[in-house]
């Protein structure tokens, strides 16, 4: 069945590889209808540059259209004039416009699903705005009190407890009460939008080897460990706390339906070695449907006409499958 509403593509940052991988999808055979949320002169200047035939029209409410060859834009001018690879921070509020417009779209119905291309967070930072992410700023303007960041790739789903921490503040934000928030969350997603009626999770523990027993460190033996025991008790299919390196061997992956790793660097790095390039980000917890690519801006790619889209075909096409399972 194919979605009524169209997905809505966040260019990202105007100076990096949004553009070049927004418009490689006009040749792109799909099923579902597309609008980029971007600045129409941006992406007509990059498709000269990159010597790309796309014809580029403004987007109408209930445009449903398929066309190869034509991408529909929702316009969104940036501040400043924009060079390929070259950042300048009077652009970062139209970024933050994308976004804004993208998730405000999908709440009052316009739009099945969000996907973002990259943007830079310093760049946003530079220009006074505080920001340290996608997740957390959707969260906060979808009212979500607790997002889980989750990429997925062929096999394998991580979901993480913290996100952007510094590695020496992650311990004191293991707490029972996020912990459990997190999970809940997880186990419900997995059940909302991948429809896996009995989610089975594989939880990281925090220290090497999980605290081996108390000798490197007590997180799960005072926090992990009994918040577990008690979910199971409702029903919940949680297998661990594991050692990472336990974790991520097949014969354990081949146990679960997604891992639980305490922090960023624990289980992104295992996951982008298994599927960068077709590796999919995704916010769970919120009342959106949310997936971006597992890269960053690419500057030095950007109008080079090297972009790899890989990893935005597969965002949105879990965008496209998860909006239908909503449906």
């Amino acid at each position: 069945m194919g979605l009524e509403r169209p997905v809505a593509l966040s260019c990202g940052e105007p100076a990096g590889i949004g553009p070049d991988l927004a418009l490689s999808l006009a040749h792109v055979a799909r099923a579902y209808p597309l609008v980029l949320l971007g600045d129409r002169k941006v992406l007509a200047e990059r498709a000269e540059r990159l010597g790309q035939d796309v014809r580029l029209e403004d987007w109408q409410d209930g445009d449903t259209a398929l066309s190869q060859g034509k991408l529909s834009v929702l316009h969104i001018p940036t501040e400043a004039p924009v060079s390929a690879g070259e950042l300048d921070s009077r652009n970062a509020r139209h970024v933050l416009q994308l976004l804004e417009t993208g998730s405000d779209g999908c709440r009052d119905g316009r739009f099945s699903a969000l996907v973002t291309a990259p943007l830079h967070k310093g760049v946003i930072n530079e220009a006074g705005i505080p920001f340290s992410g996608h997740t957390e700023f959707l969260a906060e303007r979808c009212g979500s009190q607790q997002p889980v960041m989750m990429l997925a790739c062929p096999g394998l789903r991580v979901a993480l407890v913290t996100t952007h921490l510094p590695l020496r503040a992650v311990a004191e934000a293991i707490t029972r009460a996020r912990l459990e928030s997190v999970l809940r969350v997880l186990h419900g997603d997995l059940q909302r939008l991948f429809a896996i009626e009995q989610p089975r999770i594989l939880v990281c523990g925090l220290n090497p080897h999980a605290g081996e027993g108390g000798h490197l460190g007590r997180e799960e033996i005072d926090i992990i460990e009994p918040l577990l025991a008690d979910l199971r008790e409702e029903g919940m299919r949680l297998i661990g706390p594991l050692p990472a390196d336990t974790a991520f061997t097949p014969k354990s992956l081949a146990q679960g339906d997604a891992v639980l790793a305490m922090y960023h660097d624990q289980g992104l790095p295992t996951l982008k070695h298994k599927g960068f390039g077709q590796a999919v980000n995704l916010t769970l917890g919120l009342p959106i449907i949310r997936t971006s690519v597992d890269h960053g801006t690419a500057l030095d790619l950007a109008g080079s006409g090297k972009a790899d889209a890989g990893s935005l075909q597969a965002a949105i096409e879990l965008a496209v499958t998860l909006a239908e399972n909503q449906a």
